[in-house]
């Protein structure tokens, strides 16, 4: 067992969300066991459920947790064009459901009726959607639909984001450009697309240089 070292409560909670969430990515949620998390943070399993009574609990201020660092990691650019805006977004997104597949996978998949960890999701597309009103050029748009459109489009992003990390039939670049695809479908009826669809021609042409699936 790791050498144990006296923490102050907040210093202890913070070790055992980083200690959680490296064990979390590395391993499916089922497979990682309380005992492990307390072994590798060098304190008793007494100890841990006094700070996290289960698994779950920890797992959703891990989740918690991440998805705040997401949101202030991701950064919109109000000068930019919008698809560019998007893409940018998705890749940083992307990026995360990567590095972090089976804690993402257990949020959507294993944990998808929980209700805390689904509030969590909640929460957070409903901060990015927001962001996405607030910083480009969609809160032109007519604001009930636009705002319904995008809440429906993060969604199917969440959703096509899982089925491309669980089985990677497609690219990331088709991933992608779907996402964004879809986003300016829903919206074409309802506005001017012309300031969404800037840049996106220097988009297209690049994207056939990326590997397939993850590349």
């Amino acid at each position: 067992m790791t050498t144990r070292r006296r923490l102050d409560p907040a210093e202890r909670r913070d070790q055992l969300l980083d200690v959680g969430a490296r064990l979390f990515a590395a391993k499916p949620y089922d497979e990682v066991l309380m005992e492990d998390i307390a072994e590798s943070a060098g304190i008793s399993r007494a100890l841990l459920y006094r700070y996290f009574p289960n698994k779950r609990d920890l797992f959703a201020a891990i989740y918690r947790q991440a998805a705040d660092r997401l949101l202030a990691a991701t950064h919109l650019d109000p000068s930019g064009p919008v698809a560019e805006q998007l893409a940018a977004g998705l890749d940083a997104h992307i990026d995360y459901f990567v590095a972090h597949r089976n804690t993402v996978l257990a949020a959507n998949r294993v944990l998808a009726g929980d209700p805390v960890i689904q509030a969590v999701i909640t929460d957070e597309l409903a901060v990015l959607r927001q962001r996405l009103l607030d910083t480009t050029a969609l809160k032109d748009g007519p604001g009930d639909l636009v705002s319904a459109a995008l809440m429906s489009w993060l969604v199917f992003v969440r959703a096509l984001c899982v089925d491309w990390l669980t089985h990677q039939t497609f690219s990331r670049t088709e991933l992608r450009e779907m996402c964004v695809g879809a986003l300016l479908g829903a919206l074409e009826p309802v506005m001017d697309l012309g300031p969404l669809l800037a840049g996106r021609r220097g988009a297209d042409a690049g994207a056939g240089h990326e590997t397939r699936a993850g590349g």
